[in-house]
């Protein structure tokens, strides 16, 4: 890995991508920093001293600290993935929206349209935290100050939603993805810290630290197995004349991964868990304690309930997210039109029914895999007293998102000649 990033480092092209995106996320980290106006921050210190930490610290962690600072990117990145979501589904279910993504500037339109989304779910979450959760930490409860902090938190948003489209296209890509690796990434210390001083104080021992490194290192292990997994459908290409010429004839083969999805489908299914957990905001007490009971990692039952609807979300969007990025039909049609087929399968509806009996197969050892790993150290943190704010899907989310990021880098430098890590 270190030698990729010193060969990248040497392409005066990449190194300039790499610079700007370290650039953008130093952007984001100090953006972190600046408190929302009108915000008493000692009161809103005081609101994480007592409870409802187990629910809080989700929303802390994937923001980088910002949620509990209460700074401008309080919200984060997530109504845009929420958004994301959203668009996705309706472009299956809406054949109008099909129609428009399927032409020639429909990407584009669908990301405007997610934008637009985004900013109306922002502002939601916005007015659900001020008039909410963090209501008693306005200096002023006029309706000028309500307003204030939620253009300021919405406007964090845009901004993240702008960084993050920079990142993608002038950076090494991924830059939804790369902002929340960097937040959660900046929060390790702070986990750390925590872990030490119970350590120190006798409520964790030696022994289940150890444990948990081990298993973070089995974690990094699966993840690159699995996103490197793949299944080789044989293709061969009938002989055709054309002219004096004679075309096809050789032997190649589909590249079917096992996770085509990457992690895409863990930071869905963590922004639509979280949203219950945002409406919460817009009231106080009882209802934050429900919630928090039957709907967060913090509670009891709600663990285990977290639990199987996180493990049904990411099997949903893997599949889900799969299906997006490959159509069976479509590319048993393309592969017919050249003259390609599998062989012992006829071409046609035949093909693409196989194609889709082995990756509907395959497919499912990824989800599986992707749940097992993104619930399983919740579960094990609730049996310990480990407290490293880092729970299965954050964990996963930093190696998945480390990984794509180095293939990104790698297709750069391929396209140059240059060897990469994961070749």
């Amino acid at each position: 890995m270190i030698e990729t990033l010193k060969n990248a480092w040497k392409i005066p092209d990449l190194r300039k991508r790499i610079l700007f995106t370290l650039m953008m996320i130093v952007v984001y980290r100090l953006g972190s920093s600046i408190p929302v106006p009108g915000i008493n921050r000692e009161v809103v210190r005081q609101m994480f001293e007592g409870g409802n930490a187990g629910l809080l610290d989700f929303f802390d962690l994937m923001s980088g600290g910002s949620f509990k600072q209460f700074t401008i990117f309080a919200l984060n990145i997530y109504p845009y993935i929420t958004a994301s979501i959203i668009l996705n589904l309706l472009t299956i279910a809406i054949p109008k929206l099909e129609e428009i993504a399927k032409r020639e500037d429909g990407k584009q339109k669908i990301a405007q349209f997610t934008r637009y989304l985004t900013v109306v779910l922002a502002l939601i979450q916005a007015t659900a935290y001020a008039v909410g959760f963090f209501n008693s930490a306005l200096i002023s409860k006029s309706a000028l100050s309500i307003i204030t902090v939620v253009l300021t938190l919405t406007a964090g948003t845009a901004f993240l939603m702008w960084l993050g489209e920079e990142i993608t296209d002038k950076g090494i890509g991924n830059g939804i993805s790369l902002i929340i690796f960097s937040g959660i990434v900046s929060r390790i210390p702070a986990g750390i810290g925590t872990t030490l001083g119970l350590m120190q104080a006798g409520q964790v021992n030696i022994i289940e630290i150890i444990a948990f490194l081990i298993f973070a290192l089995a974690v990094v292990v699966m993840v690159i197995a699995v996103q490197q997994g793949e299944r080789k459908i044989p293709v061969q290409y009938a002989k055709r004349v054309i002219g004096r010429k004679m075309y096809g004839g050789q032997n190649t083969h589909i590249p079917l991964k096992v996770l085509m999805s990457g992690v895409i489908p863990v930071i869905f299914a963590s922004s639509l868990l979280a949203f219950p957990q945002t409406l919460a905001f817009f009231f106080k007490g009882d209802f934050v304690n429900w919630v928090e009971k039957y709907l967060s990692v913090a509670g009891n039952p709600g663990i285990y309930v977290y639990t199987i609807l996180n493990i049904i979300l990411i099997i949903f969007f893997t599949y889900f997210y799969t299906a997006i990025q490959f159509n069976p039909f479509e590319y048993a049609n393309n592969l017919k039109q050249h003259g390609g087929f599998i062989p012992g399968i006829r071409p046609g509806k035949p093909t693409a029914n196989y194609l889709n009996k082995v990756l509907t197969r395959i497919t499912i050892i990824g989800a599986i895999t992707l749940a097992a790993i993104a619930t399983m150290p919740t579960l094990i943190f609730s049996f310990t007293n480990l407290n490293l704010n880092f729970g299965g899907t954050a964990l996963l989310i930093v190696v998945g998102v480390a990984l794509e990021t180095m293939k990104q880098i790698e297709s750069q430098m391929l396209m140059r000649h240059y060897k990469g890590f994961l070749n």
